[in-house]
């Protein structure tokens, strides 16, 4: 019997989670730096490569033009999964009369700044699960003043980012969440960043990691949409940094991934700095590791040129890091174990309806700062994984699994992430050279377009690199991408296909050292602030082809710079919004997104935005949510029923310290900020977004 039935999440014929589609930067605190990436804007770009930008390769080099076409009206067509397209200034004007866009039918807020979440008029909101909370009945309650990691691994973790829902039947869910990093100051009592102790380490190992925690929507007297933690659930598990993860793939047992622990390179003790993720069509949970350079020091140490510059191209750290976990185990010293780092990086899958299964490390999905992945499947049922490299100049990537979805049978599906072709994307713009001038003007066809290709990288046991071997693509992915001339993006981070569609969307964050000569047309801007959304549509509407047409759908910012773009629609009728970061859809298609730097770009807290991708609303962005003093937006989870958000890092400002709090949210007096999982919901109990 499988996973699915036994713990009752779907009826017999296991209904799959998604449709079987065929066919420092912003306003970020140096605390965020310091914590969450390791200062990485701070250092040069590891990406030297000094690959082309696409506006110096000739536009005639591909001149096909399909879909995205300049002023083209993307509108559904009679439940087919493709859009209409029509050419040549047939934008309509943008329809602004009217309700908005089924699903986006709320009072659209204004910029917040205060230490609160804010929902619209007629909406409520709860804390779900905060850091702390208890997963299990004999867990302590939590004592910010007395921690320890024995509390911590049967507590909710820390910094919670990507969320998602999986069912489990009769209104219950089982939550998944990642907890990307920790911030020490804010966390503990007395911290001194130099000399940290044994127990604040083990507490922060323990903080990081994956929760599974069954939730109910039933309990008798509750709001619709209201839901509550189960706790003592048969599936509640944490996974920390001593939890014991699979290598799986080409690299598993691989000379690059073996240490003096794991002589056979095959068992990894916990995953660490997830940050987004993906629910797949078979029913596991993809998690991805970003910044696991910042946890690994002394990259001095390594003597040989090669291997010092692989270090340096995933940015590891010279010398001591900012947590000194080195100290207290070796695992983190580069000088004691220079393979150690080599084993994250990647993504993880785990089977949220098994709490006795190990969770995978899938090494042919490639290594590198992974936002996270999104699947949906291609013509002939293959999975298709997209994922985008969160760094300055980094790079999108595809993977498509060797072997096609099969329904009603769990145990070939959970291994079609374990072999596949790994490709990277290359853009060509439309538009000539001297019009992409780096103020996000236009240009003269009226919009940011083109088409693109993706490069195949390793398929199986091939490499399609020059000089590399398929181990080496894998697991030293940036560089293989250099070799094949990708294209540089504004930092990619989460990548979503639609549901309803099959267009793909990307988040590209920002980019403050792209300078005007490195403007090209899919990345516009120089010393981008404020970030971009990429629509993207594969040829032929398989979302295993190896060409694809795009544009780029919201240039962001504030409305009134002419340098921004909300996919035609009239800029007096939107919300501000800036540095986009993570992307959901709803049961409508329309598209959310979370915020990552508005503080410091727009002057406000970081949000939650809901924008219509198709008919005449297409481009209007109106703000459903806002969080607290310092937060970030994360992991948005938008149905009929409810919104659920990860606020994540509230209190994250310079300056701040346990003693010192610059938040109290969400306890509020004097206590502790913590991070936390918010659903928000109609008072009425009627459906999100709706008249």
């Amino acid at each position: 019997m499988s996973s699915r039935t036994r713990h009752g999440a779907t009826d017999p014929a296991r209904r799959p989670l998604l449709p079987l589609l065929t066919g420092q930067t912003g306003g970020r605190a140096a605390m965020t730096c310091r914590y969450r990436c390791g200062n990485a804007c701070f250092h040069e770009a590891p990406n030297r490569s000094g690959n082309p930008y696409f506006g110096d390769v000739a536009a005639a080099a591909l001149s096909r033009r399909t879909l995205l076409r300049a002023g083209a009206v993307l509108a559904l067509t009679g439940g087919a999964t493709g859009l209409a397209s029509t050419r040549a200034g047939a934008t309509p004007p943008p329809h602004t009369a009217g309700p908005a866009a089924v699903g986006l039918r709320f009072e659209p807020l204004t910029q917040q700044t205060g230490d609160h979440v804010t929902v619209p008029p007629g909406y409520l909101h709860d804390v779900l699960i905060r850091w702390g909370d208890p997963l299990f009945s004999d867990a302590p309650v939590f004592d910010p003043e007395r921690q320890s990691a024995e509390a911590q691994e049967r507590q909710f973790g820390y910094n919670n980012d990507f969320v998602g829902l999986l069912p489990l039947g009769r209104g219950d869910h089982v939550m998944v969440v990642n907890h990307e990093y920790t911030n020490e100051e804010i966390m503990f009592p007395g911290y001194d960043p130099d000399n940290p102790t044994r127990q604040q380490v083990e507490t922060a190992w323990a903080a990081h990691g994956l929760t599974v925690v069954a939730v109910s929507g039933r309990r008798r007297g509750r709001r619709s949409g209201a839901l509550d933690v189960v706790v003592d659930h048969d599936l509640n598990r944490r996974l920390p940094l001593s939890a014991e993860f699979e290598l799986t793939g080409p690299v598993a047992g691989s000379h690059y991934v073996r240490t003096s622990a794991d002589p056979e390179g095959r068992t990894v003790l916990g995953t660490v700095n997830n940050c987004a993720g993906g629910l797949t069509p078979w029913g596991t949970w993809l998690t991805g590791e970003e910044n696991f350079h910042q946890y690994f020091a002394n990259a001095d140490a390594i003597r040989d040129p090669l291997e010092r510059e692989r270090l340096d191209r995933y940015g590891a750290e010279s010398a001591e890091t900012e947590r000194k976990w080195e100290r207290f185990d070796e695992r983190w010293d580069l000088a004691q174990e220079p393979n150690e780092i080599n084993r994250f990086g990647w993504i993880v899958e785990v089977d949220p309806y098994d709490p006795t299964s190990t969770p995978k490390k899938r090494t042919a999905m490639g290594r590198f700062k992974h936002e996270g992945a999104t699947v949906r499947l291609a013509a002939d049922g293959r999975a298709v994984a997209y994922m985008g490299d969160d760094e300055r100049f980094e790079y999108l990537y595809k993977f498509v699994s060797a072997e096609a979805y099969r329904p009603d049978d769990d145990e070939h599906n959970a291994t079609l992430l374990e072999h596949g072709t790994l490709y990277v994307a290359r853009f060509t713009g439309d538009s000539p050279a001297g019009e992409i001038d780096g103020t996000g003007a236009l240009p003269s066809d009226g919009a940011f377009d083109g088409t693109g290709e993706w490069i195949p990288l390793v398929s199986g046991t091939t490499s399609h690199v020059p000089g590399m071997t398929p181990e080496e693509v894998l697991c030293f992915t940036r560089q293989a991408g250099d070799a094949v001339g990708a294209t540089a993006m504004d930092r990619p981070e989460d990548v979503e296909p639609s549901p309803r569609t099959g267009h793909v969307y990307a988040a590209l964050t920002n980019n403050t050292d792209r300078t005007a000569e490195q403007a090209d047309e899919v990345n516009p801007r120089a010393e981008n602030r404020f970030g971009h959304v990429l629509e993207l549509v594969e040829d032929s509407d398989d979302a295993a082809a190896a060409t694809f047409s795009w544009r780029l759908f919201l240039v962001c910012g504030d409305p009134e710079d002419p340098g921004t773009y909300f996919a035609g629609y009239d800029k007096d009728q939107v919300s501000a919004i800036s540095c986009p970061d993570n992307l959901a859809f709803d049961d409508h298609g329309n598209l959310w997104i979370s915020t990552d730097g508005q503080p410091d770009s727009l002057g406000a807290n970081d949000a939650l935005y809901g924008v219509a991708v198709d008919g005449r609303r297409r481009g209007e962005v109106r703000q459903f949510l806002a969080v607290p003093t310092g937060a970030e937006t994360c992991g948005p989870v938008i149905t009929d029923e409810r919104v659920l958000v990860a606020v994540q890092h509230p209190g994250e400002v310079d300056g701040a310290n346990y003693e010192n709090q610059a938040s109290h949210w969400p306890d509020g007096g004097s206590s502790v900020p913590r991070p936390s999982i918010v659903v928000a919901y109609r008072a009425d109990g009627k459906r999100t977004g709706h008249a």
